[in-house]
């Protein structure tokens, strides 16, 4: 049997304010294993970005177990969580999070920088633009993009580096019908022919028929799945 990307065990997260507890993830059991193509349902304050957060290191669960491509992520330090996260996660946001001082092609350039990629880098960036069909936007500011654009750029960003895992938090969120079904093609078509791994959240049951697996989460547990 091949060993799940991810793993959570009784995965526990609270969060703390004014001397009250309010548990977000209540003893979630999950495994997500390569090449799935899943997402997270449910109402908000349901977990989900909660869950996608402790996945992707970006928090720490407060009890329980969490394996990520076989790290013991509670036991990682901020430094090797951040480590993980540049070298084998990708992330898309609901807010795009570009850096608009940058051009398309640089925001892309930018990651494969971090990885410490050699003068290769401008072709490798100019490379997955033209397979993504962004190839003309390479020069534009972000500013200069439209909304469904600029979420395409951040997709193309989160997989320049062939991530072994890529996270979307709501990525339609803020796109029409007709743009966040154009990112949905995108995604799945990365997924069909890289074999790429992708876990995102929706509320769109629009969006959600395009997974293959349906995870919904109600009160941080999670209450229902099913293949699509």
């Amino acid at each position: 049997m091949n060993t799940p990307l991810v793993a959570a065990k009784n995965l526990h997260k609270s969060f703390y304010t004014d001397h009250l507890e309010v548990p977000a993830i209540r003893g979630l059991d999950f495994e997500l294993s390569a090449g799935e193509f899943a997402t997270l349902v449910g109402p908000s304050g349901s977990g989900k970005t909660t869950l996608l957060n402790l996945i992707g290191g970006l928090d720490v669960p407060t009890g329980g177990e969490l394996q990520v491509l076989g790290n013991n992520l509670p036991r990682l330090t901020r430094e090797q969580r951040a480590e993980l996260r540049l070298r084998s996660l990708g992330f898309v946001f609901q807010a795009y999070n570009l850096v608009p001082v940058l051009t398309v092609r640089e925001n892309v350039e930018f990651i494969l920088e971090l990885q410490g990629a050699g003068a290769d880098r401008f072709a490798h960036a100019q490379q997955v633009l033209e397979t993504l069909g962004l190839a003309d936007l390479a020069k534009r500011f972000p500013k200069e993009l439209s909304g469904g654009q600029q979420q395409r750029v951040a997709v193309a960003r989160a997989i320049a580096s062939n991530p072994r895992l890529v996270l979307a938090d709501e990525p339609t969120a803020n796109l029409d019908h007709a743009n966040a079904e154009v990112l949905m093609q995108l995604m799945r078509r990365l997924h069909d022919e890289r074999g790429m791994t992708f876990l995102f959240s929706t509320h769109d049951p629009r969006v959600m028929q395009h997974a293959t697996r349906i995870i919904t989460l109600s009160d941080g547990k999670i209450t229902d799945e099913k293949s699509n």
